[in-house]
């Protein structure tokens, strides 16, 4: 029988057993930078899947910490937007009058601020960071639901089971998170793609201009840049296009079939 060496069965180091290691497949950070040996970026091989940057960065690294990243930042924009928006709809829509008439000359002022130029220069004076973007895109975020929600709140303030409601004391905070919202969350949830896709289009578009996250952040907004400065390396806008293309539409997938779950109309077989 032959003897068996210890590189076949590891090595035994302080009592502790070393064997094999079982790499990731992608073995790389989105900030690593590689000796390639050839210039950069540098199309797709066996070692970079997807090929690099013009800084010798994993392409697929990069892609897929920043897709985490976009969805990070457009269901934080989302959730906290959507809340104000619908607290304001409900409010404007529910009791109307001099509140209603008020809040929504506000918010005709409001909605006519060029939000991204405002964002621009609120960025090249605060500097750089992803909580900045956060902060300001739910600031001018919060209005695209208002709309929706007041007209649902309009139409449903004068129904029996409301008017039962009133009649029986309950008070106005209930009746409307109670018994209206629910009524009204089919219309709020088709409209929850749009600020997701719109908060992810944001986030590129500035990173695109150079006013969204930080140069060392991994970004698809980013990686778009470079397709356009690298024309010569087309597996940099191939890459950009598809995983745009891709993650927008799962998310619009999701986002209907949440819809329809919520769907009281809905008759599943």
């Amino acid at each position: 029988m032959d003897a068996i060496s210890s590189d076949d069965l590891g090595v035994e180091v302080e009592g502790f057993y070393e064997g094999w290691m079982i790499w990731p497949p992608v073995p790389y950070s989105y900030d690593t930078p590689n000796d390639l040996g050839r210039s950069a970026p540098s199309p797709p091989d066996a070692s970079h899947w997807l090929g690099t940057d013009d800084t010798t960065r994993d392409v697929l690294a990069r892609v897929i910490y920043g897709f985490r990243l976009s969805i990070l930042f457009a269901l934080v924009v989302t959730i906290f937007a959507s809340i104000i928006g619908i607290l304001a709809g409900a409010i404007q829509g529910y009791f109307g009058g001099w509140l209603d008439l008020l809040f929504q000359r506000f918010l005709e002022v409001f909605s006519a601020l060029p939000s991204l130029y405002v964002i621009i220069i609120l960025t090249a004076i605060l500097g750089r960071s992803f909580w900045l973007l956060v902060t300001l895109s739910i600031i001018f975020g919060w209005p695209a639901l208002t709309g929706l929600i007041r007209a649902e709140f309009f139409r449903a303030r004068n129904f029996e089971y409301v008017r039962a409601a009133q009649a029986l004391g309950v008070n106005n905070w209930t009746i409307m998170m109670r018994h209206i919202l629910p009524n009204a969350m089919v219309a709020t949830l088709t409209f929850l793609p749009f600020i997701v896709t719109g908060a992810i289009s944001t986030l590129a578009g500035l990173d695109f201009l150079g006013f969204g996250l930080p140069s060392s952040s991994p970004s698809l907004g980013e990686l778009s840049q470079q397709a356009k400065l690298n024309l010569q390396s087309p597996h940099l806008g191939f890459t950009a296009f598809f995983v745009f293309t891709i993650m927008l539409s799962l998310l619009v997938f999701i986002f209907e079939g949440v819809r329809d779950a919520f769907d009281p109309r809905k008759v599943f077989s």
